[in-house]
């Protein structure tokens, strides 16, 4: 015979067991289970809420060594190129002939370069121009790239195709070649030539990952369900689509952040970015390069500098991709 059907009772509960079956809790043992766990001085404590994609980054970033090491050499480098007479006191503009390719000696731990200035502040001032091209040509990128990028794959048609085939001539330009064409007919001393050359031809990549984030995040539901709703294309674009987008194209810009900083090295060490008297890293390597036999030390600091400058954020940029990219949890 088939078993009878227990008739309702509201004052039992029905769980599952986990092992495929169910069990039978009477009311006070079901009220129990939905409680929240009581803290350390018998008051219910709160609930665990889940962590959005940028709190759950944070917290492993904070736990990732390489994030940690990259972002204190980053924080040091930005503290010195705001204030440099922290660490170096005397002035890179400041030269004695008569000290020409000396070596280390009291308050000059780096010796002196072909013209007889201190390399060790020129290597602390240079910090100034290099961190303030790659932060600021980044910034003009990542703008410029993301705005253009997400018009394009929000919108698609007619705007997707035209701007694609502008990204495709500006990816057939030589980044150096280009640099050495446009910036040589430019007699400007100041880092603004190079930030907009930079600015020029760095956008089509932060562009084609900025536009394919767009049409991955306009696909999901959340978004067409706003869409049914009313949401107008701005209101979908700033609150829908944007905050879920943008991490790929902060991912980007990082690493060419460091890259940034190494193409304004070149072109200042072969005389297009900025010439002297202006203080960079690549100036000092290109002045140093052919007394490399008698005074090595000129050109060990500022190439050791850029190096470590260049590797810092290019592992900050790794850091934070993997932080943000849920595949590889």
């Amino acid at each position: 015979m088939p078993e009878q059907q227990q008739p309702y009772e509201p004052e039992r509960a029905v769980a599952g067991t986990g092992m495929g079956g169910t069990m039978d809790l009477g009311a006070s043992e079901a009220v129990t289970l939905e409680k929240t766990p009581a803290g350390p001085d018998g008051t219910a404590g709160p609930q665990d809420k889940p962590r959005s994609l940028w709190s759950d980054a944070w917290h492993d970033l904070r736990r990732n060594p390489v994030f940690v090491i990259s972002a204190l050499v980053i924080l040091f480098l930005i503290v010195i190129s705001v204030w440099p007479s922290l660490i170096a006191s005397g002035s890179p503009l400041k030269c004695d002939l008569a000290k020409a390719q000396e070596g280390s000696q009291s308050g000059h731990p780096f010796g002196f370069n072909g013209q007889g200035c201190d390399v060790y502040t020129r290597t602390v001032y240079g910090a100034r121009t290099s961190v303030a091209v790659g932060v600021l040509a980044t910034l003009g990128v990542a703008v410029l790239g993301s705005v253009l990028g997400g018009l394009a794959g929000f919108f698609g048609g007619a705007w997707d195709a035209v701007l694609s085939r502008i990204t495709d001539v500006f990816f057939a330009i030589p980044v150096v070649l280009g640099g050495l064409v446009l910036l040589s007919v430019i007699t400007s001393n100041t880092v603004w030539p190079v930030i907009g050359f930079i600015v020029l031809l760095g956008w089509p990549q932060i562009s084609r990952i900025a536009r394919g984030s767009v049409i991955t995040a306009k696909q999901n539901d959340y978004v067409q369900a706003a869409r049914a709703l009313g949401a107008s294309n701005s209101r979908l674009l700033l609150r829908h689509i944007a905050p879920n987008a943008v991490a790929p194209v902060i991912v980007v810009a990082t690493i060419a952040l460091g890259t940034y900083i190494s193409l304004e090295a070149t072109l200042s060490f072969l005389g297009v970015g900025l010439k002297p008297p202006s203080v960079s890293w690549g100036i000092d390597i290109s002045a140093a390069a052919p007394y490399v036999r008698n005074a090595p030390h000129a050109l060990l600091w500022p190439s050791g500098a850029l190096a470590i400058t260049v590797l810092a954020f290019i592992m900050l940029g790794d850091a934070v991709r993997d932080a943000l990219d849920p595949k590889l949890r």
